[in-house]
């Protein structure tokens, strides 16, 4: 009964099999393997993407903050949801390799910023000349970081707004599978062709060991990430086990199976918690990832049963058995409908 994080899972064994076979032998270092050729031109067709630059590195939060560094100036300010990843995950690591970009946190409703609250956080900026931040990137999180998910139709009118102000868009795709399979759309109609310029394409997450690409669809601006990668410490030496995760990913769309997989997983714990009274759910759940409240009796037999999962607002330690403390669940591609039925068990009591 574990839900306290997709990234907590374990890795698919054929990730860790490619890991095996990618250790047999020798490989160029630094990106210049042959499975990187590979992954290359996988990810370029699986995105209509023939002229993107690819690149990968080993987490979320280098993928976020070296491609939104590529994108921006040090005097410009990021706009992204107040509850995006890189406002409340990633320890400035964006100001830091941004070297000072400022993030302008916007407004939003479940955690999807709307065109009207964008536009006036843009309005709002390049208002003092010199004295204040330039305009710079919207960031998109997609699944959000409450489980909500943008529709293409959504994504493409933040990216129009953000056009009209000349301005670059960036995806946090921790969770792009996730995202993907629940809208049912191809990755092309969820980034480029919304108007999407950069794209972490998360792996980690969805059953590899440690693997994010960068897609960069116009590739001018290769050259500038790949300094910004080595500079900042994300260029590995063998990179060849990096490739071999990522080409495991893709091969046979696992990556679109194991998302499949975690969004039932979820879908069925939503359904057996919305059958039990006074259970209530912050946001409605579209992807893997759920937030739900229910009485501190339910939360204390999940400890004592050894369930992890977060507790979002509230603490276990209280007096009222029946004050209602909300939680975070995410399941992965591991999840098993035995400890899913359990853990809703549990709550019902």
């Amino acid at each position: 009964m574990f839900f306290a994080s997709d990234n907590t899972g374990p890795a698919h064994p054929k990730v860790m099999e490619a890991l095996t076979r990618a250790n047999d032998g020798y490989a160029m270092p630094y990106g210049a393997d042959a499975i990187m050729d590979e992954v290359r031109a996988r990810i370029r067709d699986t995105f209509e993407a023939p002229d993107a630059a690819v690149y990968l590195v080993a987490t979320g939060t280098a993928a976020n903050s070296i491609s939104l560094a590529t994108l921006s100036q040090p005097w410009d300010t990021i706009f992204c949801a107040t509850q995006a990843h890189i406002q409340e995950d990633e320890c400035n690591a964006p100001e830091f390799y941004t070297g000072g970009a400022k993030l302008t946190l916007v407004p939003s409703d479940h955690a999807k910023i709307t065109p009207a609250a964008l536009r006036r956080a843009i309005e709002a900026e390049e208002s003092r000349g010199v004295h204040g931040p330039q305009r710079g990137p919207v960031s998109i999180t997609n699944v959000t970081e409450r489980g909500t998910v943008y529709s293409v139709a959504e994504l493409t009118a933040l990216c129009d707004l953000a056009k009209s102000f000349n301005l670059p868009t960036h995806l946090d795709g921790a969770r792009f599978a996730n995202a993907l399979v629940a809208l049912g759309c191809s990755p092309a109609e969820m980034t480029w062709k919304a108007g999407i310029d950069a794209v972490s394409f998360g792996g980690t997450k969805n059953g590899c060991m440690g693997v994010e690409a960068v897609i960069f669809f116009d590739p001018k601006h290769a050259w500038e990430f790949e300094l910004r990668r080595k500079r900042g410490a994300h260029l590995f030496s063998k990179h060849r086990f990096l490739s071999a995760q990522m080409l495991a990913y893709l091969t046979d769309d696992l990556w679109l199976d194991l998302a499949r997989r975690a969004n039932a997983a979820n879908a069925r714990l939503v359904r057996g918690l919305k059958q039990i009274e006074g259970v209530t759910f912050l946001h409605e759940p579209e992807a893997n990832m759920s937030f739900a409240g229910w009485t501190r009796a339910g939360h204390q037999r999940l400890h004592d049963a050894g369930a992890a999962y977060y507790i979002w607002e509230g603490t276990l330690d209280g007096a009222d058995p029946d004050e209602l403390l909300t939680a975070r669940m995410v399941a992965d591609w591991s999840m098993s409908e035995e400890n899913i039925d359990r853990f809703v068990d549990l709550v019902r009591g």
